[in-house]
Formats: C-alpha cells, sequence, structure tokens
C-alpha cells in the first residue's frame, strides 16, 4: 500500500538551500551550534540518570562495611572477604568520587574512566566478595551495568555529533582553500599591477637614455677627440717601442754579465762580483730602471766585462753582444737615454689618457650606458617575476571551480540537500 502511493505521488521532490559565499562561515558556525544543541538535548537525560546512579552506586559500596556476611560462607572466604573489603571500598569510591563535568564529552570521558575503574575493582578484590556478600555485589554489579547503559547512550549521541562535526569541519576546510584561493587571486591582481609599473618605469628610463646618447654622440666636442685618441695611441706605441728596445738591450748585456759572473765567482773576485750582481739586479728589475741609476751601475759593469773579453775568459758569440761591448760608453748612454724617453712618454700617455677619460661627454655616455646595463637585469627580473605570476594564476583560476563543487559536495555531504553557491564577487583573473 505504502509502495502504491509513493508511485502516485512520485519521488519527493529534491531539497536545495541557496547561500552566498560571504554567508558560508556564518552558517557552519550555526550548524556547529544546532549540533551541540542537538547533542545536549540528546544526552542531557542520561548524563542526569548517570550522576543519580554513580551516587546511588557509591551509597551502596559504603553501605558494604556495615553488610553481614552470608553465615554459609566458608571460613576462610570470610577470612578473605574481610580483608579485601576495604580495598574493594576504596577502589570503587576512587572511581566513583571523580568529577563529573558539565560538558558533555568532558563526561563522557570521565564517566567511562569511572566505570572502568568500578569494573576493575569488581574483577580485583570484588572478586572474593561475591561469596560473602552475594546479595550486595549483586546490586553493585546492577548499579554499574545502569552507568554503562547510559553510557552507551551518549556513546551513540556523541558519535552522531563526531560525525556531524567532521563533516562540519571538512566544509570549513573546502570553505577555507576556496577563501585562500580567491584572496590570493585578489593579491595578484595588485601584484600584476605593480609588476607592469615598474616594467613601464624601466622602460620609459631605457627610452630616455636611448635618446640621450643619441644626443651625447652627435656632440661637436666629440668629433676632436678621434685626433687626442689617435695622438695618445701613437704616444703608446712609442712607448711600448721603447719598452721593447730596453729589453733587447737588457737581456743581452745580463747575458754577458751571468758569464761574467762565473768567472768572478771562480776566481774569488768579490769587488768585481758585487759590481755585476748590481748590474744584473737593476736590469732585471720588471719596471724599466731609471736613467741615473741604471747608467752608473752599467758604467761600473761594463769595464768588469771587457777586462774579462781582453783576457780571454768571455767570448762574445753574436753581433748583438760585440755591439754591446765593442763601445760600452755608447751602450751606457742608449740604455740610459731609453729609460729617460720611457719615462717621458709613460707620463704623457698617462695624461692623454685621463684627458680622454675625463672629458665630460665621454664620461656621460659612460655612465649612461651603466644604468643601461642595470635598467636591462632589471627589466628581464621584472618580465620574468610577471610570467611566473601569470602561470601561477592560471593555475589557481582553473582550480576555482574545482574548490567551488569541493565545498558544495562538503556542504551536501552534512545536510543531504543540494546546494547552490552564489559567488556574489566574481574573481578577477
Amino acid at each position: 500500500m505504502l509502495k502504491f502511493l509513493k508511485s502516485l505521488l512520485g519521488p519527493a521532490p529534491d531539497k536545495k538551500i541557496t547561500l552566498t559565499f560571504e554567508e558560508v562561515p556564518s552558517w557552519l558556525d550555526e550548524q556547529e551550534k544546532a549540533a551541540r544543541e542537538t547533542l545536549h538535548d540528546e544526552v542531557e537525560e542520561p548524563m542526569g540518570d548517570i550522576r543519580n546512579a554513580t551516587a546511588n552506586l557509591q551509597l551502596m559500596v559504603n553501605n558494604l562495611k556495615d553488610a553481614d556476611q552470608d553465615p554459609d560462607t566458608h571460613p576462610k572466604i570470610k577470612s578473605i572477604a574481610k580483608n579485601s573489603l576495604p580495598l574493594f571500598i576504596r577502589a570503587m569510591n576512587a572511581s566513583l568520587a571523580k568529577e563529573l563535568p558539565g560538558e558533555p564529552e568532558a563526561f563522557y570521558t570521565v564517566a567511562v574512566e569511572c566505570v572502568k575503574g568500578c569494573l576493575n575493582a569488581i574483577r580485583g578484590q570484588g572478586r572474593y566478595l561475591m561469596v560473602a556478600f552475594p546479595e550486595e555485589m549483586k546490586v553493585t554489579k546492577t548499579g554499574i551495568d545502569e552507568i554503562g547503559r547510559e553510557i552507551n547512550v551518549m556513546t551513540k549521541a556523541i558519535g552522531r555529533f563526531k560525525e556531524k562535526s567532521a563533516r562540519t569541519g571538512a566544509a570549513r576546510t573546502a570553505y577555507t582553500a576556496l577563501s585562500d584561493a580567491r584572496r590570493d587571486l585578489e593579491r595578484s591582481v595588485g601584484k600584476e599591477e605593480r609588476i607592469k609599473a615598474r616594467i613601464a618605469e624601466i622602460t620609459g628610463r631605457l627610452d630616455i637614455i636611448s635618446a640621450e646618447t643619441a644626443r651625447l654622440s652627435a656632440d661637436p666636442s666629440l668629433q676632436l677627440l678621434d685626433a687626442e685618441r689617435g695622438r695618445c695611441a701613437d704616444l703608446i706605441r712609442q712607448r711600448d717601442d721603447h719598452l721593447r728596445h730596453y729589453a733587447s738591450l737588457s737581456m743581452t748585456a745580463s747575458h754577458v754579465f751571468r758569464k761574467a759572473e762565473k768567472i768572478a765567482t771562480r776566481k774569488h773576485l768579490s769587488k768585481e762580483l758585487h759590481i755585476l750582481k748590481d748590474a744584473m739586479d737593476i736590469l732585471s728589475d720588471h719596471e724599466v730602471a731609471s736613467a741615473e741609476p741604471v747608467a752608473c751601475a752599467l758604467g761600473a759593469a761594463c769595464p768588469v766585462v771587457e777586462k774579462m773579453i781582453d783576457e780571454g775568459d768571455i767570448t762574445l758569440k753574436n753581433k748583438e753582444e760585440r755591439a754591446v761591448f765593442s763601445d760600452s760608453r755608447k751602450f751606457c748612454d742608449e740604455v740610459s737615454g731609453v729609460c729617460r724617453r720611457h719615462r717621458e712618454l709613460e707620463v704623457r700617455c698617462r695624461e692623454a689618457e685621463e684627458g680622454l677619460v675625463s672629458h665630460p661627454v665621454l664620461s656621460q655616455l659612460r655612465s649612461l650606458e651603466r644604468e643601461k646595463e642595470q635598467l636591462k637585469t632589471m627589466q628581464v627580473h621584472e618580465e620574468e617575476e610577471h610570467r611566473e605570476l601569470m602561470a601561477w594564476r592560471t593555475k589557481i583560476l582553473a582550480s576555482a571551480p574545482l574548490l567551488q563543487e569541493e565545498l558544495a559536495k562538503k556542504i551536501k555531504e552534512m545536510t543531504g540537500e543540494t546546494v547552490q553557491l552564489q559567488m556574489e564577487e566574481p574573481v578577477r583573473g
């Protein structure tokens, strides 16, 4: 008959609830509040019964100390029971004296511990009292069972409450995930605007630098720099030629001086050896020697070498060596002259290079070039950050509908009703 009526009426219409996204948190709070109120309503009676049963059980247990043992009990059992009774009463009171809180879940936890403690006492010292006090122990066991039955009632109510709380928590987690995604997307819009502003600022400055560079490059004063650069290059070339000539002369002389040094060492000519070392030291220095010191050192060393040549101790091997020591006076003058001219050219080169470097237009161009390189690096960084932001936003935008579906699903699991979520403020992409 019931099936027939249902077929006539058709399926029950699907219930729907409509919530705006902003209403979800307060709606979830209401659901939690309602679930807790339901829990309080469901456990109010069993909690009261447990309090009464606990008080009654404690009274019965304390009355045991004045109870008479069964006269038919064996004397040995009576003796054991007499010793066990105080321990049993103490154990039961330790469990029954626990304060029962007003909050259902905390109350439930303490009540369960109370029953466990009582059962442990029954199975422990209580087992010796079953024979000696059969009626009293039967009543005690009944009192414990009464508390246990009310705890079972609470167990079901608390289980339903925890299930509802878990579903509410899952819905709140889904809401938080969607809320975080929407908030992050909103923030990303501001971040993108700031990145674009920085890129525009950099681009504008680069355009200004390009225009300024073009203007400075056409400055008439730069035309005169070509001649100055040529003069500077010519001075550098002359300086390097003198350096090479000095190196050639010093190497040739040093080679012969080393031969003379060996001979002076072999003949124990300490004075001559000292003179030769001074000359070789000044010629082997990585810097070009000053004219006066090198002339003095060579002027002292060359006669020593010439004497060894005359005595046949040294044989000159090539025309370069013969050219040096065929006229040592001329050689000394040539070396000191090369040194003097090299020093003069070094000074002139340095002055010419400093003049080029300090030219105001060139200084400005170099400064602009440095700034341009720095801005280019900043531009690359900002553009990369913008690409990463856009890729992240695309990913979050794709996940937002799924998060919205997940929230609706979790709310439906809570209520059993289809949920329509109204997103009043669309997420900007």
